[in-house]
């Protein structure tokens, strides 16, 4: 016998309340989106570091192979047709803008945009889950700059508040453990039980890493935040298949000059080390990236992939959380959980693992520039 459930009571659902913002801004990195972008866009992220052109055409060549196109475009647009469909099935009526901070649409426009609509104060959603330089507090110093850089003849810009990483949030969580339970689903038979769980982020300079986070919890919550995140991901894949994998954090896409010291070790080399001891499969795992962006597409599917394949290593890439419906839907939960915060109400905050939920304002020196102090947006700094 098939029962239907009864239609939700729209009518009576509490109306979610996202006061005091009256707009959501989407932040991401941005890519180029044909062929002769890629080396201004290339140049745009790497401004002020002396790069030659010769390099960055060498490194453009990642993106050459994909047609000149770098996926995250197109991703965020998907995620933003989707979050739209989730605000409004909740009854969220708040517009949402998109800026890039190194390719159109680029965060300027946007916020002269938002100034022109008469946005007073936004709520910011950035496609980066943990806490380090770039991937923190340099948005946060995009954010100030553009905010600051809208003519005044176009009105007060409004006021922008970074949501709290969102690393630990089952909403991103469940889609990593699900990703991970399908790719071992793939692996053979007499491999699978002994596969190890291969975690993979981008590499960042071990000075970054150290530097990552509010100074008063000693640094190092780049790499803590993704030991949390393995490790609640081990846990629950063993929970729900009764068998413990081994885990290792490992690091891709690293750019940075030979003597400087980034984390390792590299997906590759690892990969060549776990096969020497013997280990029959691997899962790779990009839990580093919210979705499946140009270090995923290249660093992990083109040559992580092609290293498993020449070492005779059974090797399957697990999916990223991209357009699942629980990561769309947490961009929500954070909206809400913060705009409750700010009016000064009491929250329960979704999150999984050891670490618990992270700070909502970064310190003073959270994530410390490594060349210059420049203004932030969102931070105690602005209280």
């Amino acid at each position: 016998m098939t029962t239907t459930a009864p239609a939700p009571d729209t009518e009576s659902a509490p109306v979610p309340d996202p006061s005091p913002y009256d707009a959501l801004l989407l932040v991401s990195f941005g890519g180029p989106e044909k062929p002769e972008d890629v080396v201004p866009f290339l140049e745009n992220v790497t401004r002020g570091r002396g790069i030659p052109r010769e390099r960055l055409e060498e490194v453009g060549e990642h993106y050459f192979a994909f047609g000149g196109r770098s996926p995250i475009n197109d991703q965020n647009r998907a995620f933003l047709d989707l979050l739209r469909a989730d605000f409004a099935d909740a009854g969220l009526d708040l517009p949402i803008y998109w800026g890039n901070r190194n390719w159109d649409p680029y965060l300027t426009d946007v916020l002269a945009q938002m100034t022109a609509d008469g946005v007073t104060r936004a709520a910011c959603f950035v496609t980066a889950a943990y806490s380090s330089y770039s991937g923190c507090r340099q948005y946060r110093e995009n954010l100030a700059a553009a905010r600051d850089g809208v003519p005044a003849e176009v009105g007060l810009a409004p006021q922008l508040d970074r949501f709290r990483v969102y690393f630990d949030h089952p909403g991103f969580l469940g889609p990593n453990v699900d990703a991970v339970l399908a790719a071992l689903a793939q692996l053979p038979d007499e491999a699978r039980d002994g596969a190890r769980l291969v975690f993979v982020t981008h590499s960042i300079p071990t000075t970054m890493n150290d530097a990552s986070g509010p100074p008063a919890l000693g640094g190092g919550a780049y790499v803590a935040q993704h030991t949390s995140v393995m490790e609640a991901i081990v846990a629950e894949v063993a929970e729900q298949t009764g068998r413990t994998h081994g885990a290792d954090l490992v690091f891709c896409s690293r750019s940075g000059p030979p003597h400087v010291p980034w984390l390792e070790p590299d997906v590759n080399d690892h990969l060549a080390a776990l096969h020497g001891q013997g280990v029959p499969a691997v899962v790779i795992a990009p839990i580093g990236f919210v979705s499946d962006h140009m270090e995923v597409v290249y660093d992990l599917d083109t040559e992580a992939l092609e290293t498993a394949r020449e070492l005779g290593l059974p090797a399957v890439r697990a999916a990223t959380a991209g357009t699942d419906a629980r990561f769309v839907a947490t961009v929500r939960d954070l909206l809400l959980e913060r705009a409750a915060v700010e009016r000064g109400e009491d929250v329960v905050r979704a999150t999984t693992g050891a670490l618990g939920p992270a700070w909502d304002r970064c310190a003073v020196d959270c994530c410390a520039n490594p060349r210059q102090k420049l203004p932030v947006a969102g931070g105690i700094e602005e209280a």
